[in-house]
């Protein structure tokens, strides 16, 4: 059986019938390209006895996309020659479907399923477009750092104007259900898949005349083109000031975003034929981006691979669990953001604090997240008040009984930890998993506190709980696999992406950042302009400078759990590093300064009341009294990346992380590690390993141990190997 079948009804409608041999979802390769041409042509074969074409899926989904493993593959240097080899190609794929809309038929499309990138292309190509309700539809490509390039910018732009393009194609915006039919990305919603066959062939019929709007006489783009004299002024702006806008927000970073911003202005000021030509230029060129290859790497194979359990107990040796009532100790706005998390997806939630007003005002906290989304049209009164009908405050433990997990979220206060823990397993089912929520307190430490050690797991959650898309779950030595897969289930039934390591100071994440952070202070401590490494930062793709990250968090919490894990190093009888440049410029600031951060209006920062924040004048006045050093701006920028996965390799070394795709996925959405790299093991891959082991070296070599080349690093490099 081939990709495409033709299928001929009584009323004289084709249906094309899109089925990709051996595959669970189709997508756009060369096997589609080459049926969707044969079956275009033998269509206009036959088009006088044809009453217009009906366009659907065999599968249960509508249409996957393009073939990212073949994009992946392609170098990113090329020659001429191979360059409009690839040109062709990706003109070739726009040909049958500009064939399709232009053969004088109606074309509708039935969207059952999945409907994003080369598949809503298609469907734009279509007349009309059915779909069922939860159907999701729209042009992801930019979160992959790609466009699209199935003429879905043409398209776009004349369908929406060159306004909502912009939105919709820069921001991957997705839609469904009615929202999907306000916006315009479909025409008419179905109940099931029968009445949405019955309502598109009802739609051919009807009009036997349809063309697409920018094929009519008369069409303009709406809300103007860029070729018109009287423009209106909205339009100016977004033409004027759109590209100043994309690099201030993405410092040059992300070539698609500047790409998508040119590849829109460009093709609407030319005819549809040009504008082919135009968008399949910029396509091709991100489909050569490195960028490109790092975001689809990590963001679709790896994360796709992380879902699916990865990282997981075999769903073999555990079957997949389900969490329908939820333990949360502690209501604070961790605690609490994890309840609205579990309420949204329908799990009974027990928010448990030390008193009934304390849980009552983490319900609060529910009920203010609500009616904020409420307020934007994002949340309906009915399912928000089924959301929090869910939610139990209370302060006695005995409400506990029957969860089939507790998260713990209380202070990192060992003492008070191992007290709730014991509370609870009084009250809870010998298979009941205790889950502490805790960044950087060791997992089998406080495993101590726990009767049920097996059943003993660590699920660090990231602030605001409600909307971070990471949970780092974390093994301790002796969690069994039957709790892991609890943790990693509930994780994924969350929304969230649960990456999975092993137990060790800082686990991972907190580990990681932690280099950047001090690489930040010892920048200051040599002297460096503060102004300077915030910049580097930046510029780099993180969304915040290290100075800015411990300012928010404050000088006296970062001040508090130094103290804390000195103490608990001396307690165990290790070794204290007392030059770490982070905790020796935090005492400073606290002790010598009072600057305790944000939160009491003086850090690295001045926060004046209804002005812009700036870098305190002290910093100078303190650490660089003769004036600041300067070193190359790339040094700084490297400094502050390279000590991040240099450290990453060492919790690989440590058995910490064990799986690449943990650390990339867990880097950007845990701690901001610039999205751009793919992560902080992509990133080495990027720049290649041997390279960057050299670079560490020089690094090392200039500023210290901190950059010395990791064992595990030397020796794929010598293999020639990546991550």
């Amino acid at each position: 059986m081939g990709y495409i079948r033709l299928e001929k009804d009584a009323d004289g409608i084709i249906e094309l019938i899109m089925d990709q041999p051996g595959e669970k979802v189709n997508t756009m390769g060369d096997e589609f390209i080459a049926a969707i041409t044969k079956a275009v042509d033998e269509i206009e074969a036959q088009k006088d006895d044809v009453k217009g074409v009906y366009v659907r899926s065999g599968k249960d989904s509508f249409f996957g996309g393009g073939d990212l493993r073949k994009l992946l593959e392609m170098p990113v240097e090329m020659d001429q020659a191979e360059a409009t080899r690839v040109f062709d190609g990706i003109m070739a794929a726009k040909a049958p479907l500009r064939k399709l809309e232009t053969l004088g038929l109606p074309v509708a499309v039935g969207i059952n399923g999945a409907c994003l990138g080369g598949g809503y292309e298609i469907s734009l190509a279509c007349h009309y477009r059915v779909a069922l309700e939860d159907a999701p539809m729209g042009l992801p490509e930019a979160q992959l750092g790609l466009m699209p390039g199935a003429d879905g910018v043409v398209r776009m732009v004349r369908k929406h104007g060159l306004t909502n393009a912009v939105t919709y194609v820069s921001q991957g915006k997705q839609f469904k259900g009615q929202k999907a039919v306000e916006t315009g990305y479909c025409d008419e919603l179905a109940a099931d898949v029968a009445d949405m066959h019955a309502k598109a062939k009802a739609w051919i019929l009807a009009n036997p005349e349809s063309v697409q709007p920018w094929d009519a006489p008369g069409y303009t783009i709406p809300g103007g083109s860029p070729a018109d004299k009287d423009m209106d002024q909205g339009l100016q702006g977004l033409l004027y000031f759109g590209p100043v806008n994309v690099m201030v927000n993405t410092w040059g970073n992300f070539p698609h975003a500047k790409a998508i911003f040119a590849c829109i202005s460009d093709v609407g000021r030319v005819d549809f034929a040009t504008a082919q030509k135009i968008e399949a230029r910029y396509f091709l060129s991100l489909m050569r981006s490195q960028v490109a290859k790092n975001m689809i790497s990590t963001f679709f194979f790896q994360l796709n691979d992380l879902e699916n359990g990865a990282s997981r107990p075999s769903f073999d040796a555990v079957p997949k669990t389900d969490c329908k009532k939820l333990g949360i100790l502690g209501a604070g706005q961790m605690g609490a953001g994890i309840a609205y998390a579990a309420s949204k997806v329908g799990i009974e939630v027990v928010l448990k604090d030390i008193s009934q007003e304390n849980a009552d005002k983490g319900k609060a906290y529910c009920e203010g997240v609500a009616e904020k989304l409420k307020s934007k049209g994002r949340l309906s009164e009915e399912k928000a008040a089924e959301m929090l009908s869910l939610i139990t405050p209370t302060a006695d433990a005995a409400d506990l009984a029957g969860c089939d997990i507790v998260i713990e979220a209380v202070f990192e206060d060992r003492k008070i930890k191992a007290a709730v823990t014991a509370e609870t397993e009084a009250v809870t089912g010998a298979d009941s998993v205790f889950a502490t929520n805790t960044s950087s307190l060791p997992i089998t430490g406080l495993a101590e506190g726990s009767s049920r050690k097996a059943n003993f797991i660590g699920m660090h959650f990231f602030s605001p709980a409600e909307k971070m898309p990471l949970v780092e779950i974390i093994k301790g030595d002796e969690t069994s696999d039957e709790a892991l897969a609890k943790a990693f289930d509930l994780s994924i039934k969350l929304g969230k992406k649960p990456i999975v390591v092993n137990d060790g100071e800082g686990f991972f994440t907190t580990r990681v950042i932690a280099k950047t952070v001090e690489e930040g202070a010892a920048m200051v401590l040599e002297g460096i302009n503060p102004v300077i490494i915030e910049n580097a930062a930046k510029q780099n793709g993180s969304p915040v400078g290290p100075l800015t990250a411990i300012d928010e968090i404050s000088q006296a919490t970062a001040y508090k759990n130094g103290q804390q894990l000195k103490a608990d190093k001396e307690a165990r009888g290790e070794s204290v590093n007392a030059n770490n440049p982070a905790a020796v410029l935090v005492a400073k600031m606290v002790e010598d300064f009072d600057r305790q951060g944000k939160a009491f209006g003086a850090g690295y920062y001045e926060y004046p009341e209804g002005g812009k924040k700036f870098i305190w004048p002290g910093m100078k006045e303190h650490f660089a009294p003769n004036g600041y050093k300067e070193i190359p701006f790339e040094d700084i920028q490297d400094r502050l990346t390279f000590s991040q996965a240099l450290e990453a390799v060492r919790a690989m070394e440590d058995g910490v992380v064990f799986n690449p795709a943990d650390g990339n996925i867990g880097s950007i959405m845990g701690i901001g590690y610039p999205a751009q790299t793919g992560g902080v093991f992509q990133h080495i891959n990027a720049y290649g390993v041997k390279a960057f082991a050299e670079r560490a070296q020089y690094l090392a070599d200039t500023y210290g141990e901190v950059f010395a080349v990791p064992q595990l690093l030397k020796d794929k490099a010598a293999a020639g190997e990546t991550f």
